[in-house]
């Protein structure tokens, strides 16, 4: 971190509160010509770039022109293991995981290979704007040390637990109810709360957990309740009714989890789509968070996930992009994907909505909105910068733009890794962005000054 402040100019972005539980428009701010101070990798202020600049004459300026300062995205579920086999043909869940992901999981005991990967992740997210990610990693305790040493070294703010399986598993990746419980013990004590890391217990599914390790693992979980746990649930319906048979005296398929102590605040359920009524009032009511993967869920051919539904609910929702069952490592193209599924579900979700989904909505899944997915004085200075003419068919759209909905959307509709033009992390800048000789400098905008 800088012991010295930095004024970022640009256009900012600052969605304040809820944009599903207030007006889109009245939830956020925007500084046509703004500015975020930072000092000692936080957030000290945000306001008009002219006032700071005023009343901070002697602060450091990196100037973005008209680019969009956001927080840094926050993906609140992924598999770093997967990322070598990202876009693999053809597959459903379970065909995906003995075809794909298991022989590949089967690599990360070497610890050379985890390291390799972790960096390789970790370099893509940054690349694409994401700062922060919930990562699973394999039953190998190499997997978890390389991916917390590889976020440990770029300063990154991370989630992320060994994945536990003693059963429907091939030789090599499974382990035993005991196994589970001291191995994620070792490494909770040795990364949880060192830097910016926080461990995840991590069941990968109750399909591949035994009765025995679930009630391990919340025994675990009750002993270390500041750790996250993570897994998934209600994918597609043939898991659901996998889960139905091997667990026949239990109510239903979260009942699996929250009999044996993986049910309340800090939970982090991925996918979610197939609930039934009872459970989806357990989640709310216990604080629990739902994952929506939708690049994931139409690759792999899961289903819809209601995001309006659940948030009318008062469930706590993140959005993710599931690498590498989902397609893309990119948050924008998980926006797009999300607001795509949306219309088929009945609900265009606004841009604000989908901006705060991927910053705040995923750091509250996290339970770490007090410090990422935000631009509030005190926050971690993890930041993105948005070229919002990054390619030709965006900018001519853009140019027609009458305000900054308009300017957006066309971004999170049609951008990639083109549309970063700066990421910091803890106020650090990382990598060369667009500004930095990889291609042209920010574009403008439009003329118009962009006002809500």
């Amino acid at each position: 971190m800088s012991d010295t402040e930095t004024l970022l100019l640009g256009q900012v972005l600052d969605i304040h509160a809820n944009p599903f539980e207030i007006p889109p428009e009245d939830a956020a701010r925007v500084e046509r010509r703004g500015a975020v101070l930072v000092r000692d990798g936080r957030i000290v202020d945000v306001g008009a770039a002219d006032t700071l600049r005023a009343e901070h004459p002697q602060v450091r300026v990196e100037d973005h022109g008209d680019g969009l300062i956001l927080p840094g995205f926050v993906d609140s579920h992924a598999h770093y293991p997967q990322t070598a086999i990202i876009a693999s043909w053809g597959k459903r869940l379970i065909d995906w995981l003995n075809s794909y992901t298991f022989p590949e999981e089967m690599r990360f005991g070497d610890a050379g290979y985890a390291a390799e990967i972790a960096a390789r992740h970790l370099d893509l997210l940054l690349a694409h704007g994401t700062t922060s990610v919930a990562s699973f990693c394999t039953i190998h305790p190499e997997s978890v040390d390389a991916f917390f040493a590889a976020a440990e070294a770029r300063n990154m703010a991370v989630v992320a637990g060994r994945t536990c399986m003693d059963r429907n598993a091939p030789d090599g990746l499974r382990d035993d109810a005991q196994t589970a419980h001291d191995e994620s013990r070792a490494l909770l004590e040795r990364w949880h709360g060192r830097g910016r890391a926080r461990y995840a217990i991590t069941p990968r599914f109750s399909p591949t957990s035994s009765p025995e390790q679930l009630e391990s693992l919340g025994a675990l979980w009750a002993s270390h309740p500041d750790c996250a746990m993570q897994t998934h649930l209600s994918e597609q319906t043939d898991e659901v009714d996998w889960v139905r048979d091997l667990y026949s005296g239990f109510r239903d398929y979260l009942d699996t989890y929250e009999a044996h102590g993986l049910l309340g605040p800090g939970a982090m359920f991925g996918h979610a789509i197939w609930l039934t009524d009872s459970e989806r009032a357990r989640l709310r009511e216990a604080g629990a968070a739902l994952v929506h993967c939708p690049t994931s869920n139409t690759f792999i051919g899961s289903g819809l996930f209601d995001t309006a539904r659940a948030m009318s609910e008062g469930q706590i929702v993140g959005l993710a992009t599931d690498t590498g069952g989902g397609s893309s490592f990119s948050m924008l193209r998980t926006m797009a994907a999300a607001y795509e599924i949306g219309q088929l579900s009945g609900t265009a979700l606004h841009p604000a909505q989908l901006l705060w989904l991927a910053t705040e909505g995923s750091a509250r899944a996290m339970r770490a909105e007090d410090r990422i997915g935000t631009l509030r004085a005190g926050s971690d200075a993890d930041l993105v910068v948005l070229d919002l003419s990054s390619t030709p068919a965006i900018a001519q759209r853009v140019a027609q733009a009458d305000d900054i909905w308009e300017a957006v959307f066309p971004t999170i509709m049609m951008g990639d890794d083109r549309a970063i033009a700066a990421v910091y992390v803890a106020g650090a800048r990382v990598g060369p962005g667009r500004e930095g000789g990889h291609s042209r400098p920010v574009a403008p905008l439009i003329a118009a000054s962009l006002d809500l």
